[in-house]
């Protein structure tokens, strides 16, 4: 074969000299949003794949259907970027990628198909390395020894190593992987924290965004930007988690589907929130989201239609009558108004307090939002009876969705039958 040259400087980036020289069990990385955690995970196992013939890796998620969009996408780009893609066959059923010169595997799982999971196994070399990507949707620690447990097994010949590498964004401090990896060293693990700083494929507008965050929210810029642990203290919401939950499971009696949208342009973004309520267990699954600066009204309707929501009920802010105006005329036909008054802001908060917020990984601006959206503090710091008002706009759009939920559910004993969406599911 004729080799690739690549200069890995120039590929790779700097601020992961430890994690990418490391050999001990477990490499576990938390960091904020665009600190290239992921890009270099996926750089590293491809590069080292190619370097040890007999290597093979398993990639884990909580959910096996959401890597073909993360996990598997993020290697086939790092295959790209090292200019090797003629030496690698991708398959998509089920999702794998193959080293031809070899017959090394990249294996992708989920923690929702244990059976899988425990009997995986490979023809060629050792099944040595795991990446346990988006680690913060796993709620039990449980889950995670039975993973490790299972993989790696057996003897690893020299100068193979058994490793795990575990990366998510620490959007609450009560999790699991706070205790376990970083409030205790250990010898066999290597804890490190990134963030956007250390991304120099960032351009100026993408580092203009984190200045303004940390000057008008240092509190979601502490973990959205720099990757440090979101803490409960003040917090509007505490009773959210993050799970990829199947969200064609949400398709049956019993759950309702609700819409909200908030309006921005220059300053603010436009946000949309898509979340289904199941009364029968208190929890509320947000699904979708929208967040973008400088849409039209027609853009608006346009992301409406192309994701399906054209023709749900969509509750929009009040405050802007011509704008609802406008969408129902390009064809968002139900599109109502929310309720607007004194004490609303508060009233829609202790409605969503009363369920337990289930949010899919993939709504990130929502989960910056839950992690950074504060009661305002007194001079004494006290805190008040008011939320701060700021970076609250899927917040905003949540609370209008609620208005569509009724405040009882139940009369003499019966539970209403909630209707199924009617627009489509991307």
């Amino acid at each position: 074969m004729e080799p690739v040259k690549v200069y890995l400087p120039e590929v790779v980036g700097g601020g992961y000299r430890a994690f990418w020289d490391c050999r001990l069990r477990y490499r576990v990385v938390k960091g904020g949003k665009a600190s290239k955690k992921s890009s270099t995970t996926a750089l590293w196992y491809i590069l080292h794949l190619m370097k040890y013939p007999a290597a093979n890796l398993l990639v884990v998620r909580n959910v096996y259907r959401t890597h073909a969009d993360s996990t598997f996408a993020q290697l086939r780009w790092a295959i790209r970027r090292l200019g090797v893609e003629h030496l690698w066959r991708a398959v998509r059923e089920p999702l794998e990628l193959c080293y031809t010169p070899t017959g090394q595997r990249i294996l992708f799982r989920g923690l929702d198909h244990v059976e899988k999971l425990a009997s995986t196994t490979v023809e060629q070399g050792v099944l040595c390395w795991v990446w346990l990507e988006e680690a913060f949707e796993i709620a039990r620690e449980a889950d995670f020894d039975m993973l490790d447990l299972s993989v790696p097994r057996g003897e690893v010949p020299p100068p193979l190593f058994k490793q795990t590498t575990v990366t998510f964004n620490p959007w609450h401090e009560g999790h699991w992987l706070k205790s376990r990896f970083f409030d205790r060293e250990s010898p066999d693990v290597l804890a490190i924290t990134t963030d956007y700083r250390c991304n120099e494929f960032l351009d100026e507008t993408d580092r203009q965004i984190y200045q303004r965050m940390r000057e008008e929210n240092p509190r979601k810029y502490a973990v959205a930007g720099l990757g440090e642990w979101g803490h409960s203290e003040g917090l509007v919401f505490e009773n959210w988690q993050v799970e990829a939950f199947s969200v064609e499971e949400l398709r049956r009696e019993g759950v309702r589907h609700i819409f909200g949208l908030d309006y921005g342009y220059t300053n603010d973004p436009t946000a949309f929130i898509a979340a289904a309520v199941e009364e029968a267990t208190g929890r509320l699954y947000i699904y979708d989201e929208h967040y973008e600066k400088r849409m039209l009204n027609g853009d608006i309707a346009a992301m409406l239609q192309r994701k399906g929501y054209g023709k749900e009920r969509i509750r929009a802010d009040s405050a802007e009558p011509k704008s609802n105006d406008d969408l129902r005329r390009l064809g968002i036909s139900r599109l109502q108004p929310a309720g607007k008054g004194q004490n609303s802001v508060i009233a829609g908060i202790s409605r969503l307090q009363e369920y337990r917020m289930v949010v899919h990984p993939r709504c990130v601006h929502t989960l910056a939002e839950l992690s950074g959206y504060v009661w305002e503090q007194a001079g004494d710091g006290t805190f008040c009876n008011r939320p701060c008002d700021r970076d609250n706009h899927l917040m905003d759009a949540l609370r209008y969705a609620m208005e569509d939920v009724p405040r009882s559910t139940t009369q003499t004993g019966q539970v209403y039958r909630y209707g199924l969406p009617r627009g489509g599911w991307r």
